[in-house]
């Protein structure tokens, strides 16, 4: 019997939910969400930017899932992961129903690494530092 929530997302839609995501963000405001290293930046100051305006956790959730499919993505497309669903342990242990596997064999949240950068803000919560001190990607990826 399984215990996973039907609704959650499953590792084979976030690729999806990253470009449906970007496709509405883009449409409305013209942000460079290239799937870049650099683009991580822009990220961080959206969070900010939520953080600042008030928004509490359940009126950001859908904009937080979107920009932590994002962050995923470019995992994906820069460092060499796959996404994947976490099993039961790994859902209680990260708070999420799926994350990235680097090549190295690794796994990474980056669902709640986003929700640790709205939580508590800070430089220490960077997405693009924690893509730049990210251990077991790829050296050379192409996408």
């Amino acid at each position: 019997m399984s215990t996973v929530d039907e609704r959650a997302p499953r590792a084979r839609e976030m690729r999806s939910q990253a470009a449906g995501f970007v496709t509405r963000v883009t449409a409305r405001n013209r942000l460079p969400l290239d799937y870049s290293v650099a683009s991580l930046r822009l990220v961080d100051f959206l969070i900010d930017g939520l953080r600042k305006g008030g928004a509490d956790r359940e009126r950001a959730r859908e904009t937080l899932f979107g920009l932590g499919a994002y962050v995923g993505e470019v995992l994906v497309r820069r460092a060499g992961a796959v996404w994947e669903d976490f099993d039961a342990d790994q859902r209680a242990y990260f708070g999420q129903p799926v994350g990235v596997r680097m090549p190295d064999g690794r796994v990474w949240n980056p669902l709640g690494k986003v929700h640790n950068r709205f939580d508590t803000g800070g430089p220490t919560e960077s997405l693009q530092t924690f893509y730049l001190t990210l251990h077991g990607r790829a050296r050379r990826v192409v996408a």
